[in-house]
């Protein structure tokens, strides 16, 4: 399982013209399956993403593509987490990401 930063940079303000792609980005990561929680961080800081089910290189390539980053918009943070104690409704978590 992974959870990803997308934190503004300085080119925030370019966000509105590529936001449109941004979200098309966001939708095909959660029609893909892999994309569990899409949200925004407090604050307008950026956004956060728990994805799972796709192995960490298959992972970096999808990030890459987002408009977001792709134009400088965001800068992104990818961190692995090896899911441990989880609630039953989380099980699923702990498999495999490959």
């Amino acid at each position: 399982m992974y959870i990803i930063f997308l934190r503004f940079s300085e080119n925030k303000a370019r966000a509105k013209h590529f936001m449109a792609a941004h979200k098309e980005w966001i939708s095909k990561g959660m029609a893909d399956g892999v994309f569990l929680l899409v949200g925004s961080l407090k604050d307008g800081q950026g956004g956060a993403i728990i994805a799972h089910d796709e192995a960490r290189a298959a992972l970096d390539v999808r990030v890459s593509g987002d408009p977001f980053v792709q134009e400088g918009i965001v800068s992104a943070e990818v961190h692995e987490i090896e899911a441990g104690k989880v609630d039953p409704r989380l099980q699923f978590l702990t498999q495999d990401d490959e």
